[in-house]
């Protein structure tokens, strides 16, 4: 099986090649590579993301034909797709941050700053947190509920049908942490941060 980790000069991802690699083992090609048809004749992709949104989504426009590929992947053939951070923001409509920004659109709903009530909670929100499973997910198997996982976001994704919704976690309030849609995952966290529970999330993907 071979699992792709989108490379698209989005920021540093060694962390999450790390983790993917070390769930893996030799079981698994694991594959980083920005290659269009690398990318399709994958079983799985991981999209990551790191900074902003605007930067991350101008950064899959500058390689052509990525976008495009990404959509086959996900919409047309239904194959399992992880976004992590940015990289779940993204499957968005629209983002919110330094500029209106359109998204990939995958799943209706919007990127805002989270609101941190006149500066009583800091922003970013970084550190752990306990997370909320609020449906059964098959990225969350062997996963307890009230687990703690690792946040680094200023944004939250608010999507227009909260069905797609399997975690949040209480940060100023409810905040979306992990969606599932079909074959497409998110997490807000970063589960390449988040220890054993981290890799468990990452092996429950590998293993769909």
């Amino acid at each position: 099986m071979n699992v792709t980790i989108v490379n698209y000069n989005s920021g540093n991802i060694s962390s999450v090649i790390n983790s993917f690699k070390e769930v893996a083992q030799d079981k698994v090609n694991i594959e980083v590579t920005s290659d269009l048809n690398k990318i399709k004749s994958s079983d799985k992709v991981v999209l990551p993301g790191q900074g902003s949104f605007k930067s991350c989504v101008d950064a899959l426009n500058k390689i052509n034909g990525l976008i495009d590929t990404l959509n086959e992947f996900a919409i047309t053939n239904k194959k399992p797709l992880l976004g992590i951070c940015v990289g779940l923001q993204m499957f968005a409509d629209i983002g919110y941050e330094e500029t209106e920004t359109k998204g990939l659109g995958w799943i209706s709903g919007k990127v805002s700053k989270i609101d941190n009530q006149n500066g009583k909670y800091k922003l970013p929100h970084i550190g752990w947190n306990q997370i909320n499973i609020v449906k059964d997910s098959k990225i969350f198997k062997s996963i307890e509920n009230n687990s703690h996982m690792y946040f680094v976001h200023s944004y939250e994704f608010i999507p227009n049908n909260k069905s797609v919704i399997v975690a949040t976690t209480d940060y100023c309030k409810n905040i979306v942490c992990s969606i599932e849609k079909e074959n497409i995952f998110g997490t807000q966290f970063h589960p390449e941060k988040s220890e054993k529970d981290g890799l468990q999330l990452i092996k429950n993907f590998i293993n769909l």
